[in-house]
This record gives C-alpha cells, structure tokens and sequence, in this order.
C-alpha cells in the first residue's frame, strides 16, 4: 500500500479519535508542531525512514523531541505507529491530517507567491478572489516572496493555479517569437 494511502487513512482515524474525543484542537496543534519539525529538520525525517533503526529506538527518539509538547493522544498515535513499523509514513501523516482538518472545518488555505511583499489591499484582493474560487469563507494564505517574478502573482488552490507574473508573460513572448513563420531575407 502506498505511503500516501497509509497516512491518508491514520491522519482520518486520528481526527476521527480527537474529534470524539474533544481534543481536536489540541491535536492539529501537536500535528502543526509535528509537520513544522519534521519539515525543518532533515535528520529526523531520514531517521524516520532508516529501516536499520529499531522501531523502539524511533520511539524513543519521537518522545524525546516531542514528550511534554505534544498532548497524551498525539503520544500514544506515535506508539501504535511504530508498533505497527509505519515511521516511514509519519511525515505524510502529518501534512494529511492537517490537509483533512482543514477539510472538515472549511479552511482553503492558498499560496500566494508575489516578487513584493502583499500590502494589506492586496492581501484582502486575493483573500476575496480564493473566496469567489472555492466557495468556502475561511481561507488562510500562505505568503511567499520571488523576486524573479518580476512583478505580478502566482496562485495556488488546491491543484489550481493561476499564473499572472511578468516573468511568464515574458516566457510566453519569447515562445511565440521563436514560433515565427516568415523566413528571414538573406
């Protein structure tokens, strides 16, 4: 079974027990942390992954980095997993769960990559054009700075995206320049 599928299917039982639970916040907390973590740090990821590893040692290593930030549900979802030899599906987990909690309580979360950094019009503009996209009220957006863009926007929702850059434009120009169909005089 794929590694996608595995997390796809522990991230919806761990929102499936927090929400019954009533401790779903504190969950996607310990998952934010988690993703943020593992996304940082390099050597821990390939930890998860070493197959030479004991799974006791990940274990350990797993409530040493995270033992008393992380709630005693995220704890005990980290021991099944290792029980269950799934370290390796860890990271997918975390963005999964974090991807259906969104789901589940109506987020869009977009990313915006713009050559300046978003005044606030501009921020509310492209909160306002997600919003007439997806449908949905709640959207978080992801800033991120290019200069190579040159000027302009590219937006991602979901597996959207609208590319409104200078530096496309400028790509495509040069694309129909080359498709020229005169014959140059000689």
């Amino acid at each position: 079974m794929s590694e996608i599928r595995v997390a796809s299917r522990y991230a919806k039982s761990l929102l499936d027990l927090a929400e019954e639970r009533g401790t779903l916040e504190q969950v996607k907390q310990d998952m934010d942390l988690f993703s943020k973590t593992l996304e940082q740090n390099r050597d821990l990821r390939l930890l998860l992954r070493n197959p030479i590893v004991q799974h006791d040692k990940k274990l350990a290593i797993l409530r040493a980095v995270f033992g008393g930030k992380v709630s005693e549900l995220t704890e005990k979802f980290f021991t099944i997993i290792t029980q269950k030899n799934r370290e390796s599906a860890l990271e997918f987990i975390g963005t999964e769960f974090l991807s259906q909690y969104n789901v589940l309580r109506g987020v869009q979360v977009a990313e915006v990559i713009t050559a300046t950094p978003l005044t606030p019009e501009l921020r509310a503009e492209v909160t306002k054009l997600v919003r007439e996209q997806t449908g949905l009220q709640q959207v978080t957006l992801n800033e991120k700075v290019d200069e190579a863009l040159i000027g302009g926007f590219i937006l991602r929702v979901g597996d959207r995206q609208i590319d409104d850059s200078v530096r496309y434009r400028l790509r495509k120009l040069r694309n129909e320049f080359s498709k020229n169909p005169y014959q140059p005089l000689v």
